[in-house]
């Protein structure tokens, strides 16, 4: 992926940036710096999480609740971009269970669950 890459649409982060306290533009820049820190944890999560969906572009996992804010501590993020990339995450993963015909099952995973998505594609 190139360094300003991510696994979410263009269409999903407008929605998830409409939706979100953070302007539209922070979402994009926060993005892919979540990208290159999980990019390189793929072999992580393949391992630990369950991997729901896969393309060349993207692997899809149900990870533990409160998983993103592990991740935006890390990254040093604010509660609101947290929550901003977590509903990007949220909404792409959506999208995938309507284009799939699994929204029901998506739906209810993410009742107890988070749906994180990782870049795949070079």
């Amino acid at each position: 992926m190139t360094p300003d890459a991510h696994p979410i649409d263009g269409q999903i982060v407008v929605l998830a940036g409409a939706k979100a306290s953070v302007p539209l533009e922070r979402l994009s820049e926060l993005l892919p710096v979540v990208q290159a820190d999980l990019g390189p944890r793929i072999d992580d999560y393949r391992r630990e999480y369950e991997r729901i969906h896969e393309t060349p572009e993207r692997s899809v996992f149900l990870v533990e609740t409160g998983h993103w804010k592990t991740v935006g501590d890390r990254l040093g993020f604010e509660r609101r971009e947290r929550d901003a990339v977590r509903r990007a995450h949220e909404e792409q993963f959506r999208r995938i269970g309507r284009d799939e015909g699994r929204t029901e099952e998506f739906e209810n995973a993410l009742e107890i669950r988070d749906a994180v998505l990782v870049g795949t594609a070079d």
